[in-house]
């Protein structure tokens, strides 16, 4: 136990010196061996029991993620270690392979620096490799990579030396295509993983051995003898001549930055303040001294400690009884302790600097995303953007009347540690609908809705969560009347093209927050083709729809400004087919005729007018539905295509490639999220349980025209509405 408690105090002096930090994240494909590696690391840096390592997933400490033996949550882990006579300190975040937790993923990503890529020597690149590869990316983060289960190469399946290496060149080069396609053009050749140079490592995390190209040379262990090692069943020596936290922290260490250097390339592009300010300066150089500024990327719910935010330090020094603003919320908050952590424990430090990954409590109103500061005026950072969105709901209910009151403060807090999940939350009918990732992000967070708050629920079956749009632009302005017949707004809607729809989901278009550069805000929209004159004055940009103003001279326009931008708020956040979500639409307000009295164009006259208008535009220029689709990828050897077609066939999946590999094939095929129910059983049936499957987000598109009426009623009965939706005559009366 000595040597955890001398690393502990050395970890908390290296705090001071961010020259000597790095912050990695470990990311893979689910079952790629990310917990296993972690453990080892952690292991061999002193944090716990060597002969534990691998088996006791010390990062995997949440009850769900042992009992199903995959990582839900990411955990994060410091360490130290020492390179070439110099201590280092290392703070780890081990993140989720599956794709329902790939929010976690992205979240842990603004936090670090570097990521070992994780990929498994057998299977090969996989698409949450793919993912996570793009996600790092797009965050600036520097990858390495650890090319994993070489033993099973050679024990399972038997491989030459030669066709070994073959692999791994494979592997390699697949990976760098990869990097290529993202790779922020000033990085363009320092960021390729190159075996060389030592960025690749090979290795067993689950027997505790790797080796790398410059380790091979340094400590004479080739790939001759790892398998001889390894077809010999000697494992055990070979992880006394080449241990893996050796070759993989020297590894981090050699290739990843400290956050001195990277922040100097990674804030101008997260956070859009000022970069010549005397903050801007700070943050780029990682200074104590500036103000604090903290970047939150997970709330954790402590059942002792109550919420504890854990993220970034970009700037200034944190300490307790700090009093700090969550930005965008009124009032201050205090800081109640500082911590760093070590798997399931977090260790207490009095204070923390720049560079750093801590753990704070007493942050009240902070979310995952949230900026927090000494300066309440701080340009907050960029939006975490995420790769899929939530498309699954539930209805939860209380088993119990009495625990109705707990029910809604657990979902909130719920929805708090998981911006991934999203909560309606419907006082007067007691029914909540949570959204999730997938039938098995909802599955574990009804798990602890019930075993971890105590609060018995019930259930709907899942549901799908659709989108509505517009087919074609409107053909005329539509009126919308306020009650009092004193105010008049007219409108006309069209579609979005699909580059400005995907440009605001990745960021790049900023989308609910204050436009503060309007004239660069209209050259970046018409260069994605939209007309200049239509993009003077935008109003507004919400969840992938644009309302721009388009009207001329109109007094008292200014005045309203705020209420029509409510209006289209509440217009896109329930549309008027099904009261979905709007997807891809522009309002444009044409015209619009104001009492001159402020008194008669008061919130109760103003939204409901122009509300209906924006309906009414919108019923006239034709709606639909689209349905949530994801990529599958179903992997089984070749005598199972019959049965795998199949059941493909009758779940509306369209297949776009099968490649085959040895005796496997790969079918990859485009499905409906709604037709994958109950899949994961059908398909273990079909194949006897030897298809192994994952999936990847891949939007929405319009649903068959032949779907779109009987859907559209079962989601209005489902909602209490009239089967049948209105018609534009409903919204002009």
């Amino acid at each position: 136990m000595g040597r955890r408690e001398d690393n502990i105090k050395e970890a908390q002096k290296l705090m001071d010196k961010p020259s000597f930090i790095r912050n990695i994240g470990i990311a893979a494909h689910i079952d790629h061996g990310k917990t296993t590696l972690s453990d080892n690391l952690i292991a061999g840096a002193g944090m716990m029991s060597e002969e534990l390592a691998g088996k006791q997933l010390l990062l995997d400490f949440d009850e769900q993620e042992q009992a199903r033996g995959i990582t839900i949550n990411a955990a994060n882990a410091s360490m130290v270690h020492r390179f070439k006579d110099e201590t280092f300190l290392i703070n780890l975040i081990d993140t989720p392979g599956h794709v329902d937790f790939g929010g976690d993923v992205t979240r842990a990503m603004r936090a670090v620096d570097g990521v070992v890529i994780v990929c498994c020597a057998v299977e090969g690149v996989m698409p949450q490799t793919e993912t996570v590869i793009r996600q790092a990316l797009r965050e600036k983060v520097k990858p390495t990579l650890f090319i994993n289960k070489v033993d099973r190469l050679i024990n399972e399946l038997k491989v030459s030396p030669e066709e070994m290496q073959k692999r791994f060149v494979a592997i390699i080069k697949h990976i760098n295509d990869l990097i290529a396609k993202l790779v922020p053009a000033d990085f363009k050749n320092d960021w390729y993983v190159k075996p060389e140079m030592g960025s690749v490592a090979f290795g067993s995390a689950y027997h505790n051995w790797a080796t790398s190209v410059p380790y091979m040379k340094e400590k004479n262990v080739s790939f001759k003898d790892i398998y001889d090692h390894c077809n010999n069943n000697d494992q055990k020596t070979l992880a006394k001549k080449a241990p893996l936290h050796k070759v993989l922290l020297d590894m981090i260490i050699k290739h990843l930055p400290n956050p001195v250097t990277a922040q100097k390339y990674r804030i101008p592009h997260i956070w859009h303040g000022d970069p010549e300010s005397e903050l801007g300066k700070h943050m780029i150089n990682c200074s104590p001294k500036g103000a604090t500024v903290l970047m939150v990327t997970k709330i954790i719910i402590d059942p002792h400690a109550g919420e504890i935010a854990s993220g970034r330090l970009f700037s200034g020094t944190i300490e307790r009884g700090q009093e700090l603003y969550v930005i965008g919320m009124p009032g201050s908050t205090r800081v109640q302790a500082v911590a760093v952590s070590v798997g399931p424990d977090r260790i207490t430090v009095d204070n923390a600097i720049a560079g750093n990954i801590v753990a704070v409590s007493g942050l009240r109103d902070a979310i995952a995303g949230s900026t927090v500061s000494t300066d309440p005026d701080l340009d907050t950072f960029e939006r975490i953007v995420h790769v899929s969105e939530p498309v699954v709901t539930v209805a939860v209910e209380a088993k119990h009347m009495k625990d109705l009151p707990k029910l809604v403060e657990v979902l909130r807090m719920i929805a708090k540690a998981d911006p991934s999940i999203k909560v309606e939350i419907n006082n007067e009918t007691g029914e909540n609908l949570m959204s999730g990732m997938g039938e098995l992000h909802l599955e574990i967070t009804e798990y602890r809705i019930t075993h971890e708050h105590g609060v018995e629920i019930k259930s709907s079956p899942p549901i799908v969560v659709y989108r509505e749009a517009v087919l074609r632009k409107s053909e005329r302005e539509f009126e919308g009347k306020s009650p009092n017949k004193h105010n008049r707004f007219y409108f006309r809607v069209e579609p979005l093209p699909k580059e400005v729809v995907d440009a605001i989901k990745k960021g790049e278009v900023p989308s609910d927050e204050k436009i503060k550069d309007p004239k660069a805000l209209a050259k970046k929209l018409s260069e994605m083709g939209l007309e200049p004159e239509d993009v003077k004055h935008v109003y507004a940009i919400h969840g992938p729809n644009i309302f721009v103003n388009c009207t001329k001279g109109i007094q008292y326009l200014h005045e309203t400004k705020e209420l029509l931008i409510e209006a289209f708020l509440e217009a896109t956040n329930k549309g008027p087919r099904t009261w979905e979500p709007v997807q891809g639409v522009m309002v444009k307000l044409m015209d619009a005729k104001l009492h001159e009295d402020s008194i008669h164009r008061g919130p109760g006259q103003v939204i409901p007018a122009a509300r209906s208008g924006i309906y009414g535009a919108m019923v006239e220029a034709g709606t639909s539905l689209l349905e949530p689709r994801v990529k599958l990828f179903i992997t089984a050897p070749q005598d199972l295509l019959g049965p795998i077609n199949r059941e493909l066939n009758s779940r509306r999946c369209t297949i776009e490639d099968m490649p085959m590999e040895g005796d496997q094939v790969t079918v990859v095929s485009k499905a409906p999220v709604a037709e994958l129910f109950g899949f994961a059983g059908a398909i273990r049936g079909a194949t006897q349980g030897r298809a192994l499957w994952t999936t990847e987000f891949q939007g929405f598109e319009l649903i068959p025209r032949e779907m779109l009426d009987s859907i559209t009623r079962e989601i209005r009965t489902r909602k209490g509405l009239k089967p049948d939706p209105p018609t534009a005559d409903y919204y002009s009366a």
